[in-house]
């Protein structure tokens, strides 16, 4: 058998156990695509957890936790009619062969960023009445950003050098130290976001993920600090009873362990 013939084997194996646990299994039964959405999120997460965590066992478990929630959503809406899995995956692959002109048409492309740039032209033919109407509502916000400077750069809203962001960068952090200075609370606010946004912008042109950077930097000092606090109560020491110069100590040592 080949590999492709072992491929469909067990996609196809998938959605004959979906079909038997909708029509057998009590909980099964009872879903429907509002009580699987927060599932749904979660598995995503728990698959951002698995790839940051560089764990190829774990990934390989997490997708297809998620496979199962896309064949779910796709065995329901068969239900009543609307469309099937086979409906999904060949409007997907409609799709893919629209958007890629330079893989099964004439259009010469001649980087990554003229492939995302026709992506988007293509995607305002198709109907979108914003460039930035793909980018959900209820993305977490640094990811949101991310995303909404992407897209604008799709139709050719962007900075044309990293310098100009850099030098934005440092107007935006004046601007926020000025209103910190000043102590206006909804003023901090707006700036800081502005701040945030242009660090962002910075980010992007440095091809750096700022979500990903950011969780690095929050599992590093999760790290860190279960390292003081288990050191210290090896020690017979309490966090609330030592002073800052006492714990930084133990983190100092801390940032001496390698970690991933």
């Amino acid at each position: 058998m080949s590999h492709f013939d072992e491929k469909k084997e067990a996609f196809g194996r998938l959605l004959v156990i979906m079909d038997e646990l909708r029509e057998k299994c009590p909980w099964d039964m009872k879903q429907t695509m509002e009580s699987l959405r927060h599932l749904s999120i979660e598995e995503t997460y728990e698959l951002s957890d698995a790839i940051m965590s560089g764990d190829l066992e774990e990934v390989k478990k997490e997708l297809g936790d998620v496979l199962l929630h896309i064949v779910f959503y796709a065995r329901i809406a068969s239900e009543t009619g609307q469309f099937n899995i086979a409906d999904v995956i060949d409007t997907l692959c409609e799709k893919l062969i629209r958007r890629h002109p330079h893989i099964y048409g004439d259009t010469q492309v001649a980087n990554e960023d003229e492939v995302k740039a026709n992506w988007e032209k293509i995607k305002m033919q198709e109907g979108n009445r914003s460039a930035l109407s793909g980018v959900p509502r209820s993305l977490p916000a640094m990811i949101k950003a991310l995303r909404i400077q992407e897209k604008a750069r799709g139709v050719g809203f962007d900075w044309e050098k990293p310098e100009q962001v850099w030098e934005k960068v440092l107007e935006e952090l004046n601007e926020f130290k000025a209103e910190t200075d000043a102590g206006h609370q909804d003023k901090m606010e707006e700036e800081f976001g502005d701040l945030l946004f242009a660090l962002i912008n910075f980010s992007r042109f440095k091809h750096i993920n700022p979500e990903d950077a950011l969780e690095k930097t929050n599992r590093k000092f999760i790290h860190r600090f279960t390292y003081l606090e288990e050191e210290s109560k090896k020690a017979g020491k309490s966090l609330e009873d030592m002073s800052l110069e006492e714990m930084d100590v133990y983190w100092n040592k801390a940032k001496s362990i390698p970690f991933k």
